[in-house]
This record gives structure tokens, C-alpha cells and sequence, in this order.
């Protein structure tokens, strides 16, 4: 009877750990992120910087963030952006993606030339949001 108590006891130990590992480990929650806003008033570094604070607060790995920039928002992945450039770079290292809109970007008269290597292009913003809503991402506007 001790042996089969200590049996059960040791399993429920056991499975109670298995059990947090596997609630520590569950899938980031995906955000899509809309970046339309101007950079009037460091408005794109304010925005840069709430993703930055939102991934300390809450943890980078119960994450995942996508950033899709489009019309105004489109200056803040350029490369030359002195406000921005070092916060994107900071913020790709802690997993963001950035898509910037190739629509804003012939609006802009910008090229692939003009962004760093972490922005990746997208053929329109405002469907790419909507597509990664689609997928199960939580839209945030920033």
C-alpha cells in the first residue's frame, strides 16, 4: 500500500511538472502591428519604443510580433531614419518582423535600396494586415 501510495505521488509530481514545462513553453501569441502613424512628434519612435516596453513587461518569447508599415508609417523602417534605425535593429533582435508596402514605397518614390536588411516587402500594407488577422493574429495600432 506505501509502495503504491508513493508510486501515485511520485507520478502526480511528475506530471504536475510536465504539465508547467508545457504551459512554459506554449506558442508566442502572434500581434500584427500597423504603422501608419507620422513621425511627427517622434511618433514613429514612440511607436518603436511601446513594442519595445511591451516585450520587456510581458517577455519576447510569449510574443510574436509583426510590424507592417504603410503610408506615413513607411519612414520608419527606412535605413537613414535617425530616430528609428536602432530600435528596429534592437527590436529584430528580439524577434519582430517588419514588412514594409510596396504601394507606400513607390508613393515615397523608396526603394529596397533605401531599407536594412531586416525589412522584408510586402505588396500592399493595409491586405497584409488583414491576411495576418486572418491567421490568427491580434491587430495593434500602436
Amino acid at each position: 500500500m506505501k509502495k503504491n501510495l508513493a508510486s501515485l505521488l511520485v507520478f502526480l509530481v511528475a506530471s504536475i511538472t510536465a504539465t508547467q514545462a508545457i504551459a512554459a513553453e506554449a506558442e508566442p501569441v502572434p500581434f500584427v502591428v500597423q504603422l501608419t502613424r507620422t513621425g511627427d512628434n517622434y511618433g514613429h519612435r514612440r511607436a518603436l519604443m511601446q513594442i519595445d516596453k511591451v516585450l520587456t513587461d510581458l517577455g519576447e518569447n510569449r510574443l510574436k510580433i509583426v510590424v507592417v508599415a504603410y503610408e506615413d508609417g513607411i519612414h520608419a523602417l527606412v535605413e537613414n531614419n535617425r530616430e528609428t534605425a536602432s530600435l528596429l535593429t534592437r527590436l529584430s533582435n528580439r524577434g519582430v518582423s517588419f514588412k514594409a508596402c510596396r504601394i507606400s514605397m513607390r508613393a515615397w518614390e523608396l526603394d529596397e535600396d533605401d531599407f536594412p536588411m531586416e525589412v522584408e516587402f510586402v505588396p500592399a500594407g493595409a491586405p497584409e494586415v488583414i491576411r495576418l488577422q486572418m491567421q490568427g493574429y491580434k491587430y495593434w495600432r500602436p
